[in-house]
Parts: C-alpha cells; structure tokens; sequence
C-alpha cells in the first residue's frame, strides 16, 4: 500500500487522554466541542472517542453537523448553535438535537410546526455575538415559556460564552460572569427549570476558578492538546494532530539566487534547498512565509520566501536532506519539532486557526497512542 503524499496525522489516544485529565481538573460534566471538523481533526473519530472518555454533551456549530454525527450513530445530547432562519428544525426534533435560540423571533420561527424541539437559550453576557441582551432578555424567557406551554419545545439549558477567558486578570469575565447569573435568576423565577447551565469554554474552565451554577463546561482547543493561553498557563495536555509529507526535490542554488515568489529571499551563500508539496491549499498558512520552521531530520529547517498554494521552500543545509525524506511540518513538540503553536507565532494567530484550517489535499490518518 502506498504511503500518503500528505496526511494529518491525528493520535486518539492523546485526545481521549486529554478529555479526561480535563474532566478530572474541572469536576463538571463535560461537553466536547467538535464543531468545523473537530477543529481539523476529524470530527466523527473525535466524537466517538470523546465519549470513549466520557463527554457528556458534544457541541456543533451547525445542524448539518449534528446530523452528520447521528447518521454515524452518536445517540447522546448533541447542542448545535448557529442557525438561519428556515433550518430542518423538524429534523432536529425528530433526532434529539438541542438547538439554540437568540431572541423571540428565532424562538418563534423555530417553534412553528414542531413538537418537543430541545431548545437552549443564550443570554449575550458581554462577548456581543450571538444572544439576547439583557433587555431583550425577559422577552424571550417569556416567548420561551408559551413555546413550551403549547408543547412545541422544551427549554433544556441556557448558555453563554466569555469574551476574554484566556486573560485571567480581565475583570469582564467576572462581569459577565454576574450577568449570567442574573439572567439565570430571572429565568428561574420566571418558571424555566433547564437542566443544562454552562458559560465557560476551554480557558474559562481551566483558568477560572470563580465557583458558578454551571453543570456543564465546554471544552474545545483544550481536547485537542492545545493551550487555550499559552502566554499564562500550561495545562500538561498532548497535542494530538501531526502533519507530514515527504520532501519533493532538493537542489543547490547560489549565491544572490532568489526564493519563491517575489523574491522576497535571496540566497546569502550558496545553499540546499529542499522543495515541500503542500502549501496554503492544504492550510499552511502564507502569512508565516519567512518564519516559519518545518521538521527534518531532527533539524528545525527555516520557510524560505513565500508560501504557495501547492509548495514552499525550506533550507535543508544543515539536514543532509534527501527527496523522499519525512517532513513534519508540526507535531507535538515532544522531538523537537515544530508545533502548531510555533506556526501560530510565526504567522501572529491563534492555534484554534492553524489546526482548523488543516485539509485541502491532506489525508486524515489515525492512530491510538492509548
């Protein structure tokens, strides 16, 4: 069989051992986050071993995702929350899948010709994306309650999301934090009694220790095995996704030789240069050419001049690098090779975006270090 040109390397046993040495930290039930492919890494495999260890709730962004996940047979709570109006709520209900309504006239229009649709409701505490203000608010707790008086949904959990969780010293956490329960407090009195409370993401759960009704905390880039603020914690988690592919050519070049296009690099000295096939159509990101470092036998190897759609340059002078040699172009760091993290600083963005943009032509391999 032959080997991949390309392939993104995902190791399921690292995430499992992630979710549960998360669970363990947060003492809560936990919901997975699997939305846009699992964040590159595959979301299907990923959701099966996120139950493996013990996620209560998986989390989507869409419904055609949480579709996708009970055609593969995943039967437990499943919250999807970003929609437009004239969705398959019908198919929602029918499939057990919570949705998440805004304002009243999502709660409405959602309602219209469905029966016992699971609905949690947002409450907007400061992050000014999705959910009810606090004015609107009352509303839609009301519209909420004759929605499930008539029988047309059921109000399972209220939510909302922190702005800036990855700063501890922020005091808008803690703002929206008391927002969160205001509203909590309002609903219940209001005659709402919904068994899913949760605010917190992944560095909210683990950086947060402010204590909170929540019965659940969704955690995201922190499964994977990446920190969620790298510049003020390490969680001692296990980055699970390796990318890889093989050298293409390498060659010589001389002195005052130009790299790529534009020239943006120019040979000092004469050099070896070896040529990697993938580039920005697999996800590696144009904005870290020049900066960027890949992986090759055991030498970190610099990004010379631009990243193409297809292809990027790399120095192999000091890996005695041949074609066909193993090129990583991030992993664990466990080696010492690149991680995505690296990639994050190289290209000034987060590793949320540098794993999730991973795909284009790239081949999903998996293994199980557990």
């Amino acid at each position: 069989m032959t080997s991949p040109r390309a392939e993104i390397v995902v190791d399921l046993g690292a995430i499992r051992a992630n979710i549960r040495a998360l669970r363990d930290r947060v003492r809560a039930d936990l919901m997975v986050v699997v939305k846009a492919n699992a964040y590159g890494h595959g979301m299907v495999p990923v959701a099966r071993v996120a139950r493996e260890a013990g996620a209560a709730w998986l989390g989507v962004a869409t419904l055609d995702e949480a579709f996708e996940l009970r055609a593969a047979g995943d039967t437990g709570p499943i919250l999807s929350w970003l929609h437009v109006p004239g969705e398959d709520f019908e198919r929602a209900a029918a499939l057990g899948v919570d949705v998440t309504a805004y304002g009243v006239g999502e709660l409405l229009g959602m309602s219209a010709d469905v029966h016992g649709l699971r609905v949690q409701l947002k409450i907007d505490s400061g992050l000014s994306r999705g959910g009810a203000t606090l004015a609107q608010w009352p509303d839609v707790v009301a519209a909420a309650l004759q929605a499930q008086h008539s029988g047309a949904i059921e109000v399972t959990g209220i939510w909302s999301h922190f702005a800036n969780a990855d700063d501890p010293r922020d005091p808008l956490s803690q703002i929206q934090a008391d927002r969160f329960s205001q509203a909590l407090a309002f609903a219940h009195d209001a005659g709402l009694a919904p068994q899913a409370i949760h605010l917190a993401n992944s560095a909210g759960a683990t950086l947060r220790t402010t204590d909170t009704v929540c019965t659940l905390a969704r955690i995201g880039i922190a499964a994977y095995g990446l920190d969620p603020a790298p510049a003020v914690s390490s969680l001692g988690l296990t980055p699970a996704m390796t990318v890889r592919t093989r050298l293409a050519m390498v060659k010589s070049i001389g002195a005052g030789e130009g790299v790529s296009y534009g020239h943006t690099f120019i040979a000092p000295r004469p050099m070896q240069i070896g040529l990697v096939p993938i580039g920005y159509a697999e996800g590696v990101p144009r904005h870290a050419s020049g900066r960027g470092k890949v992986w090759i036998n055991d030498v970190r190897c610099d990004v010379l001049g631009r990243v193409c759609m297809d292809q990027f340059i790399v120095d192999v002078g000091e890996a005695g690098a041949a074609a066909g040699d193993e090129v990583i172009v991030f992993g664990p760091g466990t080696a010492g090779e690149p991680t995505a993290q690296d990639w994050a600083v190289a290209s000034d963005t987060i590793n949320y975006e540098i794993v999730s943009r991973m795909g284009g032509r790239l081949t999903h391999t998996y293994t199980d270090s557990g």
